[in-house]
């Protein structure tokens, strides 16, 4: 009976703390999500993005962190604003996620390998290895052997050709991936080694854990970069631009969706330029992340 008893109250009790979770995340994403924040230091182009043990004696593990710095390059430099558009509350963490949390998540292309088959043999290349094999005739048999190597090079040389192909196609691929990273923002993520305490789960704990990484003083909302971007628009797109700005410079989007992020509402818009196509994301109006991919 006691051991009944002592299940029930750990089911009990198992059933009390994720809603509790949940409504501590709920308050969360509601304080933080939409609002802008500055870097007190550069933020690494991964979804892996920083992390920080606030209950250790050294709470961020330099050498690691400088790491993914040289691995995948500055998605937010120190000193740059950047918008929190997602709160998580996981069992032992608290993701923090900026200008979209850090290229590398699911749907995101990290490989930039591109499969290069060998070329098959024509039949006429089977069949003269065939014949090559019965033949007794020597004069016939050196006749069959030189045709033999001639089309055995030809595949090679075509082999070269395609792995010339694939190197230059990796490449390319290497450097959209870079550059993706560059504009997928980052994230901290606010680890602990047992479970979340408490006071982890509320905004003063959140900002305590990352005051010497992050400025919440005067945080820029998206108004603030209204007015910041309200300049004429020259060159390409741009973080903190304003949608009818993207549009005016590059024509009108031929795709349009909406979907949420949390507290967020994400308006994804798909342009076509001379340049190739470019998919921009904007939060209450103000562009915080795109990508550009050439035709």
């Amino acid at each position: 009976m006691k051991t009944t008893h002592l299940v029930l109250l750990a089911f009990g009790l198992s059933g009390v703390a994720a809603p509790a979770a949940a409504q501590s995340e709920a308050t969360l994403k509601e304080y933080f999500e939409g609002k802008s924040v500055t870097l007190k230091i550069a933020m690494p182009g991964t979804e892996d993005g920083v992390d920080v043990y606030p209950a250790d004696p050294k709470p961020l593990d330099y050498p690691r962190y400088a790491d993914r710095l040289k691995d995948f390059g500055t998605a937010i430099r120190a000193g740059e604003s950047a918008m929190i558009t997602k709160i998580r509350v996981k069992s032992k963490h608290v993701e923090f996620q900026l200008d979209g949390g850090g290229y590398g998540t699911m749907g995101d292309e990290t490989s930039a390998d591109v499969p290069v088959g060998s070329t098959p043999k024509t039949k006429r290349e089977q069949n003269l290895e065939g014949e090559l094999k019965r033949e007794t005739d020597p004069v016939r048999k050196r006749q069959l052997r030189e045709e033999l190597d001639d089309l055995r090079k030809e595949r090679e040389r075509e082999d070269a050709r395609n792995e010339a192909a694939v190197a230059e196609a990796e490449e390319q691929k290497a450097a959209n991936i870079r550059q993706r990273r560059l504009d997928g923002g980052s994230r901290f993520n606010i680890r602990y080694r047992d479970r979340l305490p408490d006071a982890a789960l509320t905004p003063d704990g959140i900002k305590a854990a990352l005051a010497e990484y992050v400025s919440f003083e005067g945080p820029r909302s998206p108004d603030t970069f209204a007015a910041a971007s309200s300049r004429p628009v020259a060159g390409g797109p741009r973080k903190g631009m304003l949608l009818r700005e993207a549009d005016e410079l590059l024509g009108s989007p031929v795709r349009s969706a909406e979907r949420q992020e949390g507290s967020l509402t994400v308006v994804t818009r798909t342009y076509a330029t001379t340049d190739g196509q470019v998919t921009a994301e904007f939060v209450d109006g103000v562009l915080f992340r795109y990508t550009m991919r050439s035709d």
